[in-house]
Order: structure tokens, then sequence, then C-alpha cells
């Protein structure tokens, strides 16, 4: 029995190596691969038809505003308003009839002065993955600056360039390292995720009809 229990720990410690050795290569991989395609301001960015802003949720569960959300919006308006870009895909998570990021999005974006008719929505951006596949597959974008934080930017840049899109990051400001800790740690395990979607070939959740974008 020891030497049954013995060899169990041994498995599982091996798994567990493992594990975290794949944890730390995927998250090295993709931030070194991505970091020549980021930006952190207008002028240096190339210029590209279309931007997709990835969704989160436009107030946090205890009913404050979410500074990821504010700060992508701020983002998305400056690159327009730059020149940079002239359409915008706003593409979150409508899982729910009182939960709808794309809407939420475009309503933000109007309000800072963004015409509707340069704002399409994607209703099917459950995950990054998704969101970027959708850019191509249903938009027909090719070329695209995906603007999110910086940390969630390396992560869509990675997937968009390996799904065989021209993809820069346009990077929103961050919020302080404190109140942004969950979400920092969560993304190591969304990077090595990314990459085993990946390896698998794991295709979008949802398809749908092509949406033209003039």
């Amino acid at each position: 029995m020891k030497k049954i229990l013995k060899n169990f720990f041994k498995f599982f410690l091996l798994l567990f190596v493992a594990g975290f050795i794949f944890v730390v290569f995927a998250n090295y991989s993709i931030k070194k691969s991505t970091e020549a395609f980021l930006y952190d301001n207008t002028s240096k960015i190339p210029q590209t038809k279309t931007a997709m802003l990835l969704g989160t949720s436009k107030t946090l569960s205890n009913g404050y505003p979410n500074a990821y959300f504010t700060n992508r919006i701020k983002a998305a308006a400056d690159l327009y308003k730059s020149g940079k870009i002239k359409y915008i895909i706003v593409s979150g998570d409508n899982s729910r009839k009182d939960y709808n990021e794309p809407e939420d999005m475009q309503q933000a974006l109007m309000q800072q002065g963004i015409p509707q008719d340069k704002i399409f929505l994607d209703f099917a951006g459950f995950r990054t993955l998704d969101s970027v596949v959708r850019a191509k597959e249903i938009f027909g974008q090719k070329q695209l600056i995906i603007i999110s934080q910086k940390f969630h930017n390396e992560r869509a840049v990675f997937l968009a360039r390996k799904n065989n899109i021209e993809a820069y990051g346009y990077n929103a400001e961050n919020v302080n390292k404190y109140a942004g800790l969950k979400t920092n740690l969560r993304e190591y395990l969304a990077k090595s995720k990314a990459y085993w979607d990946l390896l698998f070939g794991i295709e979008p959740k949802f398809g749908g009809d092509k949406v033209l974008i003039p």
C-alpha cells in the first residue's frame, strides 16, 4: 500500500511540475512573440481600416464602474479620433438577457462621439479566441488593431496572428496593480489555455452570417 501511495504521489508531483513548466513556457512564448506588435500611443501604431474592442463588464459586482471597461472605451475613442481606424467591431458576451457587453460598448463609444454606423456588434465574442477568429471569418478582416489592456492584447494578438490575421494591439491604460491583481493572476492561466487551444485546434463556439464592413 505504501508503494502504491508513493507512486501515486510521484505521478501527481510529476504532473504538477509538467503543468507549471507549460504555464511558464506558454506565458513567456506569448509575451515574447507579440511584444513587437503592441503599442501604447496612436502615433506609432500602423493604420488599419478596422479595430476590434474586446469586451468586459461595464460595472463590477459591487455596482461600481469597471476601470478596465472605461479605459478600453477611452483607448478606442482616441484611436478612432486619431484617424488610424475607420470602423470598430465591439466583441463580447451576450449570454444573458440582463448582460450585453457589445451594446454597452456601443453606447459608451457613441457617448464619446463615434457615429453608430462606424460600430459593428459581435454578440458571440464569448472568449478571446472566438472574437479574433470571428473578426476574420464573419467580419472579413485580415488586418486588425485589437484594443484591450496590454496583458490581454498579448494573448489576443498571439491568437490572431496564429490564425493568419495581421494583428496589432493598442494598449488601454491598465488599472493599478492591487485592483487588478486577481485579473493578472488569472491571465497566466488564460495564456496557457490559449496555447492549449491552439495546439488542439479549438474552434469558436458559434459561426453566423457574414457581415460586410465597407
